[in-house]
C-alpha cells in the first residue's frame, strides 16, 4: 500500500493572517479546500497543510486543542537544495516567523527550522542521500 496524497491538519486562531503569511512564505492556496473556516496550503501536487481555525478543528477531533507554549508534532519539509532551506526560513522570519535554532550542516543534509505566526514547528531540509554516511 502507498499513500497517494496527505493532508497535515493544523489548528489556529486566524485564518486570514495564516493564508497571509503562507502566502507570502511563497506557497500557493487551494482556494477550493479554503473558506472562512479553513485555507489549504499547497506544499507539492500531494502534501498539503489545512489550517483549522480552533472551533472548526475541534469539530474532527475530542481532544483539546493544544496551548501556544505546547508542541505535539514539528512538520519536516524536504526542499531541493540549501538556497531554497533558507529562503523560506528567511521569508517566514520577514513575515512573522521566529527561527527556533540555528541552521544545522551535516554536510550531506542541511536543515533549517523556524516556529510559525500559530506557534507550529518547521524543520526545512535538504538531503543529498548519495552523500549520507553509511556507518
Amino acid at each position: 500500500m502507498k499513500v497517494n496524497q496527505i493532508y497535515v491538519n493544523l489548528p489556529v486562531k486566524d485564518i486570514q493572517k495564516t493564508k497571509e503569511f503562507w502566502t507570502n512564505v511563497g506557497f500557493s492556496i487551494n482556494e477550493q479546500f479554503s473558506d472562512d473556516k479553513a485555507v489549504c496550503v499547497v506544499m507539492n501536487d500531494n502534501i498539503y497543510v489545512m489550517f483549522l481555525t480552533e472551533e472548526y478543528f475541534q469539530t474532527f477531533s475530542e481532544r483539546p486543542v493544544p496551548k501556544g507554549d505546547t508542541t505535539q508534532v514539528l512538520v519536516a519539509i524536504g526542499l531541493n537544495n540549501r538556497e531554497e532551506v533558507d529562503e523560506v526560513v528567511n521569508a517566514a522570519v520577514a513575515n512573522g516567523a521566529y527561527q527556533h535554532e540555528e541552521p544545522q550542516d551535516y554536510g550531506w543534509m542541511y536543515q533549517n527550522s523556524f516556529w510559525d505566526i500559530n506557534g507550529h514547528g518547521w524543520n526545512v531540509t535538504f538531503a543529498d542521500m548519495s552523500q549520507m554516511p553509511t556507518e
